[in-house]
Formats: structure tokens, C-alpha cells, sequence
């Protein structure tokens, strides 16, 4: 089973000319929400890629928090432990251009308010997944990550947005999952002197013996495991909206994981749905179902 310790909200989404800089006003047609948080999008991801997944998280006593549950109830999440708080359920606002890239700002709002106790009240144990973002509070995600370590749970810790990993943490989780910026970040905290982001994993797993995976976007993905390198490469699709790629990408990762598929395939699993969710417009929505991996790597050989 995989627990997600993390972030859910709705997402606010405008489609733009161009991103716009900073005194700039940009006009465009309209705009969409759906439920988003990268917690919530990896939970999706987790699910729909065929494993049981529950999530533990808050939200508000306001309008946008049934929304901001419904695809992950749709997708079979267990819902039950998301905490009516007195904050407002979380918000991003985003901006997507025509070439798809993105711009964002999170109102963490309820997220704020989640803590490793809510976990520690669960039935988490031995053979399962935690999986970690860092849009809550880094001190209630390195007391979550030290509770799932002593139940005997394997700990993925997506370290996006970016920030720095206290070097205690680094030795207790399992898997760490990053961008190439998210990488250096990692590294420079840790004293890692490097500007290649596929080193800076490599020494990571060498130093701590975590995982290290980076993604790399349309190049694939780049993980280090026991010292040795694995990768898997992207799908070749035409992007539309890049802003769920890397929580499909660590949701249908820990799904593999979930289901004893081993860590190369993992990377291509992970890959694979990271490219397909690009194919399609805002963030739990683009995110592919497992029949859909499964046919993009009907002739993969690992």
C-alpha cells in the first residue's frame, strides 16, 4: 500500500500568450480549476498506476474542498484521512504559455496545518510506501519520515518544490526522487560540490545509500541505486501542459515499487506516465491510467 504524507488544493489555471514578467499584465480568455497539490496529483498518479493508496493530508471547510477530493475519490484514494482544518483549503495559481512551460503560486493555505501525528494514528506498516512532497511543513516531513522508518515502511521523498534535506534524513530515506534543480539543490546543502545534476545523485547514493533519481524531462529519467546507474527514457509525445509530469512521474514510480516490479522498471514506469500526462491539459486530470502505461511500454526491454 502506498501513503501519501502531503499536499492537496485546486488548481487555478490560465492559458497565456506568454508567461508574463514581472509589472506585466497579460490578457487571456479564461480560465479552468481542478483539484491539484502535489500530494494529492502523486496519490492520483499512485492509483490510477494499479496500487491501494491512501492519503493524509487538510483542507478547509470552504467551497473549493470538494473539489479538491473529487478526482482522487474518483481514482479510489482513501480520503478518510484529510483533516477539516480552519485554514483555507490550498490554491495554485498557474499560468501555462504556448511553448507549455509554466508559472506557479501556491496559497498553501490547510497544507500548513498537516502533522506527522496524522500518520502516526495510522495502520502504516511494514512493506509499505510513504510518499513525501515538501509542500507542507519540512518539520512535520522529517517527523513523518522518522515514524514510517520505525513502522518498517520504505520512505520516497520527492523534494519538490526545492530545498535542502537535512544530511539525518538523507540516510533514513529510501528513495529520493528530484529535478535537475531540485538536485543541485540537494547537493549544495549537503556539501556536494557539483554542477551536473546526474552526478549529484550519484554522489548522494553514494554518501547516504538512498536512491537518487533525477528526472531529466524529455531526456527521461537517470536513477543510482547500490552504485550502480539505471535510466529510462521519455516517451516522445507533443507537450501540452508539463505541470503534473513530475508527480505522475513519482506516483506511477512508487506504484511499480508497490507492486515488486524492481527499480529499472520503476524508472520506466515512472517515465512513461510522466510523458503521457504531458499530453494533456491541467494536473490530476492529465494523469494517465495504467492501462495507458502499460501499452506505451508494451515493447519496452528493460
Amino acid at each position: 500500500m502506498i501513503v501519501v504524507f502531503g499536499s492537496l488544493g485546486v488548481d487555478l489555471v490560465t492559458n497565456v500568450s506568454h508567461i508574463p514578467h514581472p509589472g506585466e499584465t497579460v490578457l487571456c480568455e479564461g480560465y479552468f480549476m481542478v483539484p491539484g497539490g502535489k500530494g494529492a496529483n502523486q496519490a492520483v498518479s499512485a492509483a490510477r498506476a494499479g496500487s491501494k493508496t491512501a492519503i493524509i493530508g487538510s483542507r478547509g471547510n470552504d467551497g473549493f474542498a470538494d473539489l479538491a477530493l473529487s478526482i482522487m475519490r474518483e481514482a479510489g484514494v482513501d480520503v478518510s484521512a484529510v483533516a477539516p482544518v480552519e485554514k483555507p483549503t490550498c490554491v495554485a495559481l498557474i499560468t501555462v504559455d504556448e511553448k507549455a512551460e509554466n508559472a506557479i503560486v501556491v496559497a498553501s493555505g490547510a497544507n500548513q496545518s498537516t502533522r506527522a501525528g496524522q500518520l502516526e494514528k495510522s495502520s502504516l506498516g511494514k512493506g509499505d510506501i510513504v510518499l513525501l512532497q515538501r509542500e507542507i511543513r519540512d518539520s512535520e516531513n522529517f517527523a513523518a519520515i522518522r515514524i514510517a522508518k520505525e513502522r518498517g515502511a520504505r520512505v520516497v521523498f520527492n523534494v519538490a518544490p526545492a530545498g535542502p534535506v537535512p544530511e539525518d534524513m538523507l540516510r533514513l530515506i529510501d528513495d529520493l526522487v528530484v529535478n535537475e534543480h531540485e538536485a543541485l539543490t540537494v547537493a549544495k546543502a549537503a556539501g556536494i560540490e557539483t554542477d551536473d545534476p546526474q552526478e549529484a545523485v550519484r554522489l548522494i547514493n553514494q554518501r547516504y545509500g538512498c536512491a537518487g533519481i533525477v528526472t531529466l524531462g524529455a531526456e527521461g529519467v537517470v536513477g543510482w541505486i547500490d552504485g550502480v546507474r539505471r535510466s529510462a527514457p521519455a516517451l516522445k509525445v507533443t507537450p501540452v501542459d508539463t505541470t503534473a509530469a513530475g508527480d505522475s512521474f513519482t506516483g506511477a514510480y512508487a506504484a511499480a515499487l508497490d507492486q515488486g516490479l524492481g527499480f529499472s522498471l520503476a524508472l520506466a514506469r515512472g517515465a512513461a506516465s510522466g510523458s503521457l500526462a504531458c499530453t494533456r491539459p491541467g494536473a490530476q486530470t492529465s494523469i494517465p491510467m495504467k492501462a495507458e502505461i502499460d501499452d506505451a511500454l508494451k515493447d519496452y526491454a528493460v
